[in-house]
């Protein structure tokens, strides 16, 4: 994992898109938004027939266009947040503050996890229609490879999608743990409860320090005084 916080370098750095490329979540994204465009590929391409005898078209999955839909906006939704997420990643080494790369790895993990979700939900009901389908609806088996591709890719984003929901989740400890290493450090000086002792100058000698002494008393000065006498020429 990449260093810094909540798994990016300091701010301000230079994009380096080789360093870019190479990072497990980058190709997670990439493989995810591979997978979508050929979910939603497939169905619009070949994921409707008619019989013969019909005008309208139906769904290739029982005739269910709930199936068909669910599978294309399923798709088509994944296939732009893979790009938002690719544009956010770009982007998030430049993110300064520390909560604002909090919230963006905590959206990456909820919407990672939430995909991840959709897809499995959409491979259940894909397949289940696909297996439910009867065979006089489509007689000539039109469609059945998109229709197995489909299926397929589905239950492979369920994986990429949960990559993604577990890297984002480690680069989300990542920086957890450095917040609390930073909020629980303390001054050793304090931790031990002794302050540090005043600056005192080695160099200093007590005795240069004058003592303070009483002025003589008056009566001292008065008996000078009085045994001096004037002489009379």
């Amino acid at each position: 994992m990449e260093g810094g916080a909540y798994g990016a370098g300091k701010a301000g750095g230079a994009f380096d898109p080789q360093t870019f490329l190479q990072q497990p979540h980058t190709v997670l994204r990439m493989v995810s938004w591979v997978f979508s465009i050929v979910v939603f590929g497939c169905i619009v391409n070949e994921g409707y027939l008619n019989r013969p005898d019909e005008v309208e078209e139906h769904c290739i999955f029982n005739r269910n266009h709930n199936a068909c839909n669910y599978g294309i906006t399923v798709g088509v939704l994944a296939f732009l947040s893979c790009l938002l997420f690719l544009a956010l990643d770009v982007y998030f080494p430049h993110i300064s503050s520390v909560k604002d790369r909090k919230k963006a790895v905590l959206l990456d993990i909820g919407v990672s996890a939430f995909w991840a979700f959709l897809w499995f939900v959409g491979f259940c009901f894909l397949a289940n229609q696909w297996q439910v389908s009867e065979r006089q609806n489509n007689p000539l088996n039109e469609g059945a490879d998109a229709a197995r591709a489909a299926i397929t890719f589905s239950f492979f984003s369920i994986f990429t999608w949960v990559g993604q929901a577990f890297l984002a989740y480690q680069r989300y400890r990542i920086g957890a743990d450095s917040a609390l290493f930073s909020q629980d450090y303390t001054d050793p000086s304090q931790d031990s409860g002794t302050p540090y002792a005043p600056y005192t100058n080695e160099e200093d000698d007590t005795d240069t320090v004058g003592t303070y002494q009483q002025p003589p008393p008056a009566d001292a000065f008065e008996a000078e005084t009085q045994g001096y006498q004037t002489q009379n020429y």
